[in-house]
């Protein structure tokens, strides 16, 4: 309009046509006017951005809604749009047409996102673009402050255990797990909420963290899961991924073994990662990001390290070397052992993965093999299930026999 206005201004001029220096004058005189229109009109927008909920499973929606108002009590807002900036995982930019704000006016958009990839995103900021009625002028401003999404990797349900003390309700049994009577008890590290009176002082200086006696309880189970997220161990990244696909193995055998009231020590290659409940273990593993750790065995020594006895030991790996795997053999010994290989990890050939197979097998490890996470229930109940069960008549063997007195 302003070079339209310009040339009918001149040209008017030069023949002597005032009709034209008219439309001139007005071409020229528009865009100013309308830039008059939307001056501080940004500013006069009040937004607001609610995700729901912030915390959602990898496959799962969220809904956010996006509310802007004209806070101005006499100047309307001819028309307004937005969009909302996202990461490229979550797909697309929403963008939306708010039209018309008058005073004090509140417009409510919503859209949803589902993301297929565990982790942190950031939703925003919000563009704002505000147009005159005439669609001279436009004025976009990035506003706001991104808005936080947690993706939590996807789980399976898992077949229960059973009762972590073998029973359930109040008559459950008990027992003492002093080791040496009342002077001397076994220990277990600190945990909020614990009387600080039971504090032993003498295991808080030797192992170089609060200490606290252990009282008549119900048994629970010992467990440990590792977890391989080495970077040269898995395959391209993605939702199909290896590494996607063990993590997504590794939180629902988490949450299968808290839910059923173990006691749970998970590691990675980098060290022990602390759990305490089955939200802390998904949100942990939801910002676990791949290492360039080149080998498994310090996370295999972590485990090996461990204090006290662990009745069911989870190694879920990517592509190993049968030297890593003799040595996460030798773990876990006495207890039921499982490990889970994904078969799409960056393994050389099948032959290697058929020989970490047959050194973990030939060492009484339950082996399972997979390539997506949908497999692992009934596989899991396979192998569980059997050893499970011969480990618990094992120990009600041991419990029946009585010291000093061999079979008759």
């Amino acid at each position: 309009m302003l070079a339209f206005g310009l040339v009918a201004l001149v040209a008017g001029l030069i023949v002597g046509q005032r009709e034209i220096v008219g439309v001139g004058v007005l071409l020229v005189t528009v865009p100013p006017l309308s830039a008059l229109t939307v001056l501080g009109a940004v500013s006069r927008l009040a937004h607001s951005r609610t995700v729901t909920p912030a915390r959602v499973r990898a496959g799962h929606d969220a809904r956010v809604q996006v509310r802007v108002g004209n806070s101005s009590p006499t100047w309307p807002v001819a028309s307004v749009s937005v969009s909302d900036t996202l990461p490229v995982p979550l797909g697309a930019e929403p963008r939306y047409t708010v039209g018309y704000l008058g005073p004090r006016a509140v417009r409510d958009v919503s859209y949803l996102v589902r993301p297929a990839v565990r982790g942190s995103y950031l939703l925003g900021p919000l563009q704002v673009g505000v147009t005159d009625p005439l669609g001279c002028v436009r004025i976009s401003r990035r506003v706001g402050a991104p808005s936080p999404l947690l993706v939590t990797p996807a789980t399976v349900p898992l077949g229960a255990l059973g009762a972590a003390d073998g029973a359930k309700g109040d008559d459950s049994p008990r027992r003492s797990v002093s080791g040496a009577g009342d002077q001397d008890p076994v220990p277990r590290e600190y945990r909020y909420g614990d009387d600080l009176r039971r504090v032993h002082w003498r295991s808080t200086a030797k192992h170089g963290e609060l200490m606290v006696r252990r009282e008549e309880q119900h048994w629970r189970e010992n467990s440990a899961v590792l977890l391989d997220t080495r970077r040269r161990a898995h395959g391209p990244a993605g939702p199909a991924g290896s590494l996607e696909t063990a993590v997504s193995v590794a939180a629902s055998v988490a949450v299968n073994l808290l839910g059923s009231g173990h006691d749970l020590r998970f590691h990675t290659e980098r060290g022990r990662v602390r759990t305490a409940t089955p939200a802390g273990v998904l949100d942990g593993l939801a910002v676990t990001e791949p290492s360039d750790t080149t080998g498994l065995l310090g996370g295999i020594g972590t485990l090996a390290d461990s204090r006290g006895s662990t009745s069911l030991v989870v190694a879920v790996l990517g592509a190993v070397v049968p030297e890593e795997a003799a040595a996460l053999s030798r773990t876990g010994v006495g207890g039921v052992r499982a490990a889970v290989l994904c078969a799409h990890a960056a393994w050389p050939d099948q032959g290697v993965l058929g020989r970490v197979r047959d050194v973990l097998a030939t060492a009484g490890w339950r082996v399972i093999v997979l390539s997506s996470t949908t497999e692992l229930p009934p596989l899991w109940s396979h192998a569980t299930g059997s050893a499970t069960a011969a480990s618990t008549a094992r120990t009600a063997h041991a419990g029946s026999h009585t010291p000093g007195r061999g079979p008759r």
